[in-house]
């Protein structure tokens, strides 16, 4: 059996969740609802859903945390943009994919063209797109040259749909194939941090929708999608099926998928939990900060190491350390709400935000987050120094039950006033029966 059947079968075969394995699906089902609902009514996504409906006629999907409807790959494109424009979606991270966003957004409206599904199917099948998007993602043994949660993720959700709309396994192949044909994204966006991150989310949602769609019409598609001479590991990015494959289906890969406290880049929460304990346990009084210095791995400053702009977007100033690092020392709390051109410009956060330094460290691995150095110098000289093993959300860090809650408050208090109450208190509810 060579890899690419491995996960062909993976995707269409009978599975009996463990408990662990599901409480971590509806513990992280919760969190992208969530994050998705505050991100739907930003002024990204309420600009972006202009041009969304123009997009074909029907209402037959429901748009996250809103009261509107979009024919289903529309409505699977706002809902991929929504979870990931506010940068608060899950990520798996020694995959570097963001595995939830991509597959929870096609599956949301795979679940309303078929007015509701059974809540064990749709979990299995949110937990096999997880597994298949985070797999290509350990699979990968380069650093990101396009970007991995987009073309990972519509393989991953693509599958995933087919598994939920019942799909004859003899045709999994061509939704493989006719995802990986649609699949796209690279990381200039990340460079610039522009707004086309999330679209690049968005357009992997609808396209895998299109691609069972597509197979769903007779169509096929390339049968070598991932191991074929243009394949997805020879003109993406390199890699060894094998490093997924070898071992796929003895642990499901959504345990380890980490949940984001902060609306910022996951890149910059090892910095920011670590000022959030100091400033938790008293050891650090934000007044009397001098400079910031981190010695981070290569993947950290390529992602979040940019430096401090006056006129930069919400996008842009999401994956800043040099704003992310005052607006924690002044607020104890990352806001979707302070991302404006007035605090961009706020002299007590540019003067603090000028003495905040990233460095490259001497780790090889361009696809580590950690570990991380950080030295806060205070004005007496005295320097606070912290080394960052495990990022805060992780499975080996996890979120306190407070914490947790506060990051589900904040997003409620973002929400839409007419947000389904369901996302907040019964997700699953709210994924598999449509009102």
């Amino acid at each position: 059996m060579n890899a690419t059947t491995a996960i062909l079968d993976f995707a269409a075969a009978n599975h009996i969740l463990p408990e662990s394995t599901k409480a971590a699906a509806l513990h992280l089902l919760g969190d992208t609802l969530a994050g998705g609902a505050a991100g739907a009514v930003s002024g990204e996504a309420q600009a972006m859903l202009s041009a969304v409906r123009g997009w074909g006629d029907g209402d037959d999907a429901r748009l996250l945390g809103l009261s509107k409807r979009l024919p289903g790959p529309s409505a699977a494109w706002f809902n991929g943009f929504a979870v990931h424009c506010l940068e608060w979606d899950a990520v798996h991270e020694p995959a570097v994919v963001h595995a939830m966003s991509v597959v929870t957004a096609a599956l949301l409206a795979a679940v309303d063209r078929q007015d509701g599904c059974d809540a064990d199917e749709f979990l299995t099948a949110l937990c096999v797109g997880v597994d298949i998007a985070s797999g290509l993602g350990v699979a990968a043994t380069g650093a990101m040259q396009f970007f991995r949660p987009a073309t990972a993720g519509v393989i991953g959700a693509a599958l995933a749909v087919a598994r939920l709309d019942k799909l004859p396994s003899e045709k999994y192949a061509n939704v493989m194939g006719l995802a990986y044909s649609q699949a796209a994204g690279t990381m200039q966006a990340h460079v610039e941090a522009s707004i086309a991150l999330p679209l690049q989310i968005a357009n992997a949602s609808r396209a895998a929708i299109t691609a069972v769609d597509l197979a769903k019409a007779g169509m096929d598609g390339p049968h070598d999608a991932l191991g074929g001479p243009f394949g997805y590991f020879k003109l993406f990015e390199p890699g060894d099926l094998t490093r997924y494959t070898e071992s796929i289906g003895q642990r499901w890969l959504i345990e380890d998928v980490s949940i984001k406290p902060f609306p910022s880049g996951r890149a910059s929460h090892g910095i920011l939990g670590a000022i959030d304990d100091l400033l938790r346990d008293g050891s650090l009084d934000p007044m009397h900060v001098a400079s910031v210095d981190v010695s981070a791995p290569p993947l950290i400053h390529r992602l979040v190491g940019r430096p401090y702009k006056i006129d930069m977007t919400p996008a842009y100033a999401r994956l800043c350390l040099p704003f992310l690092v005052p607006l924690m020392l002044r607020d104890r709390i990352i806001d979707p709400r302070c991302f404006t051109a007035e605090e961009f410009a706020n002299p007590d956060i540019v003067k603090l935000g000028g003495k905040v330094t990233v460095r490259i460290d001497d780790n090889p691995d361009h696809n580590a987050l950690a570990p991380q150095k950080l030295a806060i110098t205070m004005s007496d000289n005295n320097v606070i120094e912290h080394i960052i093993t495990d990022n805060l959300g992780s499975p080996s860090a996890p979120m306190s039950d407070v914490q947790t809650q506060s990051k589900r408050d904040l997003a409620r208090a973002l929400a839409s006033d007419d947000c389904d109450p369901r996302i907040f208190e019964n997700p699953l509810a709210y994924a598999t029966e449509p009102q």
